[in-house]
């Protein structure tokens, strides 16, 4: 054990219900504090139902987190202690966080499980540390994207020529390959202030960033892949009174079922673990739907806390802390 202080890492992910006993509480929270609708919450239910009850990502995340700091540790030991934080679920961001300054960590780091920037998720997490940090410390700096990184390129690729095998061999060569992230809600500012309408980031691009690194991946994976017909979509939407992003991963399969396209791979390439909007959202909605139109369907395996993504992680902090420090005078 090195004498050093460790350097913290958060480990954050969205959060998840634990069981379907905590269904509504974990909706209500995400909904910030209006509770779904009856009718609403028994499809949920109904919904958790058909993927037999599983709550997965809790345990993934935390796996992700061991994972993490294994790699992180393995040529030097001790010197990163990761810890866990959900945004609409326990342990809580701040519960990590406190956890951090009982421990006598001084330095940290912030990085969320979604390999996307979007002025709507990402910075959201750095509000809850900063709020948790107000009592002091430790001092965070905060990994914004790793979208891009060639390791994760490499595993998506890898991902994506396994699920096509699945498929008949007369469908392959002429399979479309949808790489999704979550969709967002399309808002306007009521102050006119000058903000991305589609992710709603004050220094968006024009295009949308959140929408450009989605198709960075997906232009990146299938160059590293050799396909020849791929696309994007969104997928997951609320229910909420806003449009959301589009098109619509059901929406784009009708489409392609309509064009006669005979198969699709789906790589949900903004989500990095199993769990609802997996397991139901693709597994079961989307398949049905291709299915309807007699088109054969696979899906790629999620990262979860394969050896290969939580080493590419290691290496997006051990860079980004390289980034910092070189920023010191």
């Amino acid at each position: 054990m090195s004498s050093e202080q460790p350097i913290g890492v958060l480990v954050m992910a969205y959060g998840t219900a634990a069981g379907p006993e905590d269904i509504e509480r974990y909706y209500t929270d995400i909904r910030g504090g209006r509770p779904p609708s009856p009718e609403h919450l028994v499809e949920l239910r109904s919904r958790y139902a058909a993927i037999g009850d599983r709550f997965p990502l809790l345990d993934i995340t935390r796996a992700q987190a061991a994972g993490l700091e294994a790699a992180l540790n393995r040529d030097a030991v001790g010197r990163f202690r990761c810890y866990l934080g959900m945004k609409h679920s326990p342990p809580w961001i701040a519960d990590g966080v406190a956890q951090m300054r009982a421990d006598g960590i001084g330095r940290a780091v912030g990085i969320v499980m979604a390999p996307h920037w979007s002025a709507m998720s990402i910075p959201t997490y750095a509000e809850r540390v900063e709020a948790a940090t107000a009592v002091g410390g430790p001092a965070f700096s905060f990994v914004r994207s790793y979208h891009d990184h060639p390791a994760l390129i490499e595993l998506l690729a890898g991902r994506v020529r396994a699920a096509l095998d699945e498929l008949p061999a007369v469908a392959r060569q002429q399979a479309t390959v949808i790489f999704s992230a979550h969709s967002l809600p399309i808002r306007t500012d009521e102050d006119g202030s000058n903000r991305c309408l589609r992710c709603h980031d004050p220094v968006c691009a024009s295009g949308c960033r959140y929408d450009a690194g989605l198709r960075e991946t997906a232009e990146l994976v299938a160059q590293l892949a050799g396909l020849g017909r791929f696309t994007t979509a969104w997928q997951s939407a609320g229910r909420t009174a806003d449009p959301w992003w589009g098109p619509p991963m059901e929406e784009l399969i009708r489409d392609l079922g309509d064009d006669g396209v005979p198969a699709v791979v789906v790589c949900s390439a903004g989500f990095v673990a199993d769990h609802l909007e997996i397991l139901y959202d693709l597994d079961i909605e989307a398949r049905a739907i291709a299915e309807e139109f007699g088109m054969a369907f696979a899906r790629t395996e999620m990262p979860n806390a394969d050896p290969a993504f939580t080493a590419m992680l290691a290496d997006v902090v051990r860079r980004h802390l390289a980034e910092q420090e070189a920023r010191i005078p």
